[in-house]
């Protein structure tokens, strides 16, 4: 009998890092492969206890095999005489920033804790054309509560030679992780692309950089990764005509109707650096528009999910099952994993 609880993830960050909307949206997939007709009861807990489940586990829908009265007695009790195969037990949305009990009704942010936090920083540089992403990867502190440690197997429990196995509640796993930035249609390239490490594309076609972290980058403790890029707008009549992108000081603006040596060279200094100035605010003012607004990351991680929620027994029982001898002793296995694809957003 095997147990899988999924869950995907949906976070909107503001650019200070506070989160505004944050949800998990869980499926709990089961596989019978026992003869028979047998008749199990999967119980859920969550770090709070099982007395909390109905208000932590919104708008849950089930299995017709489960028996609802059963669930409205005792929260948190999944009874039911599963399918053959695989099937999708239940389904549940969690609201990662539940409303505080306190005067002002205000979010409980610091409750929410992700893998991966992120940061964007835009307008760098002497002329506003770099911006910066700053990837913080923590490490996820688990164990396997100890009524279920020694009862499940496939990534529930530990390895047989004693320590918690990667992908295992003991020791989470991440893996697969992407940052997307999307980028206004009038960015014509990327000049430099500096990543700490992975690699970073920039796909013109489709207007956006993708930058992939190798999953070897990320064991061990607390990550820290950056990624730097310079943008390039379009070609205007500035830059065909006036603008020197050699930085030579070659001018193509020649003139010959002053008279002979009738502007002094100080001034002339001055003019060229005021022209600089000038040419510096406005060229700041047209990369601002070329800064991305928003960055998205991906990732999975094995072995824990962002709600909290936990399979704490999967039990069958002997005498309501038939065609089932007394003796039988099934193989029992939970996976946890928790998805973001493009999930965790961050606004600029």
């Amino acid at each position: 009998m095997y147990a899988d609880v999924v869950e995907t993830l949906s976070v909107t960050l503001a650019p200070s890092g506070r989160p505004l909307a944050a949800f998990a949206n869980g499926t709990i997939a089961f596989t019978s492969k026992v003869s028979g007709v047998p008749d199990i009861t999967l119980t859920l807990t969550s770090p709070s206890g099982k007395h909390n489940l109905g208000g932590i586990m919104e708008l849950p829908v089930f299995h017709p095999c489960v028996r609802l009265n059963r669930w409205k007695e005792r929260p948190g009790e999944l009874s039911f005489i599963p399918p053959d195969g695989r099937f999708i037990l239940a389904g549940y949305e969690v609201d990662l920033l539940p409303f505080t009990s306190g005067k002002s009704g205000s979010l409980s942010s610091n409750n929410l804790k992700l893998p991966v936090n992120m940061e964007v920083k835009t307008g760098l540089g002497a002329t506003g054309s770099d911006f910066e992403v700053r990837l913080q990867v923590n490490k996820i502190l688990g164990a396997p509560s100890p009524s279920s440690s020694g009862q499940f197997g496939r990534g529930g429990s530990g390895g047989r030679l004693g320590g918690p196995h990667p992908g295992s509640p003991g020791a989470p796993l991440i893996d697969d992780l992407t940052v997307t930035i999307p980028l206004p249609t009038d960015v014509r390239n990327l000049s430099e692309i500096r990543p700490s490490k992975g690699d970073a594309s920039f796909n013109p076609g489709e207007k956006f950089l993708e930058w992939h972290i190798p999953a070897k980058e990320l064991s061990g403790g607390t990550c820290y990764f950056g990624l730097r890029c310079t943008v390039v707008g379009p070609i205007t009549g500035e830059d065909e005509d006036g603008f020197d992108p050699n930085g030579f000081g070659f001018g193509t603006d020649y003139t010959f109707d002053g008279p002979y040596q009738s502007v002094p060279v100080a001034k002339t200094a001055k003019d060229k650096e005021a022209a600089s100035d000038d040419r510096d605010v406005k060229k700041i003012a047209q990369n601002k528009i070329l800064m991305p607004t928003s960055a998205s990351v991906s990732f999975s991680v094995k072995g824990w999910l962002a709600s909290g929620l936990k399979v704490e027994s999967i039990l069958l029982d002997t005498r309501k099952s038939r065609g089932l001898g007394e003796s039988v002793k099934p193989y029992k296995g939970v996976k946890y994993l928790t998805v973001s694809k493009g999930g965790v957003e961050i606004r600029c």
